[in-house]
Formats: C-alpha cells, sequence, structure tokens
C-alpha cells in the first residue's frame, strides 16, 4: 500500500507538471527561451588601454555613416543602371573616410590604421571597404568624365526623344524617322567600346536602347561591314560559275583552233597533192 501511495504522488506531480507546461505553451506570451537565461556574454568593456582611441571611435561612425549612404545609393541606381551618375559624390565621401583611417594620423600623431583595419583576422573595416571598391573599379565609373560622353548622353536623349514621338503611331514611322539618329549613337558607341571609354551607365543605357530599337519596335539598321561581307559572299558564290564559264571558252577557244588547224592540214596536202599531179 506504501508503494501505491508513492507512485500515486509521483503520477499526480507529473500530471501537474504537464498541465503547467500545457497552460504556458497555450499562452499568448509564451515562457522564454531557457538557454537564453543561461547564456554567457562578452563583457561591455575591457581595460582602458586595449580599446581603441575616441579619434578612432569617431572615424569609425563616420565610416559607418557614409558606408550606409553609399550602399542605399547603389541599391536605388541599379535598374535602370546610374551607379556612375548618381552615386559619385557617395563614394567620393567613402573614399575621404577611409584614406583617413588608412593613412592620416589625428591629434598626437595617432593612427587608427592598426586598430581599425587590422587588429583581427575578419579585418571587416578593409574588407567591406575593398568589395565596394572592386564593384565601383568594374563599373568603370572613372572613365564617365570625357567629351565622348558629353556628346553620346546628349545623341542618346535625342534618340530617346524620337522613340516617345513616334512609339504610339506607326513604328513603321519611328523607323524611318529616328534611323540617322540611332545609327549615329551607335557609331559613338562602337567608337567609345573600342577605346576603353565606357561605363556602366552608358552600357546598360545602350543596351537598352538597343532592345527597344530591335525588339519593342521591330526596326533594324544595316551595319557599316554588311556590305563589304555582302561584296565577298557574292564573289565567293559566283567563283565557280566563273570558273566553269571561263573553262568551257577556254576549251571551245581550243576546239576552234584545232579544227581550223585540221582543215588547213587537209587543204595543204591537197593542194600539194595537186601539184605533184600537175607536174607530171
Amino acid at each position: 500500500q506504501g508503494k501505491n501511495t508513492k507512485y500515486s504522488v509521483l503520477l499526480l506531480a507529473l500530471l501537474t507538471l504537464n498541465t503547467i507546461y500545457m497552460v504556458q505553451a497555450d499562452s499568448p506570451n509564451p515562457a522564454p527561451d531557457m538557454s537564453s537565461l543561461f547564456s554567457t556574454s562578452l563583457m561591455s568593456s575591457f581595460p582602458e588601454d586595449l580599446e581603441i582611441s575616441g579619434y578612432c571611435k569617431e572615424l569609425l561612425f563616420f565610416f559607418k555613416q557614409r558606408y550606409v549612404t553609399f550602399v542605399d545609393c547603389l541599391i536605388l541606381a541599379a535598374r535602370p543602371v546610374k551607379v556612375c551618375q548618381n552615386c559619385s559624390s557617395s563614394y567620393s565621401r567613402l573614399q575621404d573616410i577611409y584614406r583617413n583611417i588608412s593613412d592620416q594620423v589625428g591629434p598626437g600623431n595617432e593612427s587608427c590604421r592598426d586598430s581599425l583595419l587590422s587588429s583581427d583576422r575578419l579585418m571587416v573595416v578593409y574588407q567591406l571597404y575593398s568589395n565596394l571598391q572592386d564593384l565601383w573599379t568594374s563599373s568603370n565609373c572613372e572613365s564617365n568624365l570625357t567629351n565622348d560622353t558629353l556628346n553620346f548622353l546628349s545623341t542618346l536623349n535625342q534618340t530617346l526623344t524620337c522613340f516617345e514621338k513616334y512609339q504610339l503611331g506607326n513604328h513603321t514611322e519611328l523607323c524611318k524617322s529616328c534611323k540617322k539618329m540611332y545609327g549615329d549613337v551607335n557609331k559613338l558607341y562602337g567608337r567609345m567600346e573600342k577605346n576603353d571609354t565606357m561605363c556602366i551607365d552608358l552600357e546598360d543605357a545602350m543596351n537598352m536602347t538597343r532592345r527597344l530599337w530591335s525588339k519593342n519596335f521591330n526596326c533594324s539598321l544595316p551595319r557599316d561591314e554588311t556590305v563589304p561581307v555582302l561584296a565577298v559572299s557574292s564573289f565567293m558564290l559566283f567563283l565557280p560559275v566563273i570558273f566553269y564559264l571561263s573553262s568551257f571558252l577556254h576549251s571551245e577557244q581550243k576546239k576552234r583552233k584545232l579544227i581550223h588547224r585540221s582543215l588547213l592540214d587537209r587543204y595543204s596536202i591537197k593542194a600539194a597533192g595537186d601539184g605533184i599531179f600537175s607536174v607530171r
């Protein structure tokens, strides 16, 4: 009987715990995760001689602000691509603050290069800046400030204005009226592409313009190299015909010469025979 009493008490305790657990699970404010209660956190600060200085903290804060500003600009300029046009100033400010961190010294000839850029294996500030620097370099924005760029943008805007003027009407009229401007902007683009002065903004704008011209408006523009290519292709196509025709004419001429020579030989033999008989 004593054993049954112990089992009854144990069963009652388990049922009570299960009831409490079910109530907490259904509650709109469940109990916090137990692991969070026992988690260990780092101390809020280290000894003063191991902390970065106030000057370096200030530079790090400015870097954070300008980094976020530049990334926001990149995202907003992603489509259509206007990275070079819209984000040059924010990238320049980010460059300035990174240069202050990496090269400049502050009050008392204090440098923040080691403490902010290379004091740990992850090197967060250095890696973040390097990634954005690679992106900016690949966009080729440094080639954007040229006279060719200004000329290209002017011609491209004229072409797009022409598209807008005729796009609601007959596309045949659009192809006819905008053909010269579209051809001019294509030539400019080709020249800049060869000179490696094409930034990502202009490259994307030209790709979209070509898509409008060929797919949306179903226009076409023969390229300059089409004429010589067609000429060479036509020559190669008719070359066998020319060869066989010349061979035929040559053989006919040779045949005529043989016939003519054969007739001359006959006449010569006959004349010689007649001469012999006349002598006798």
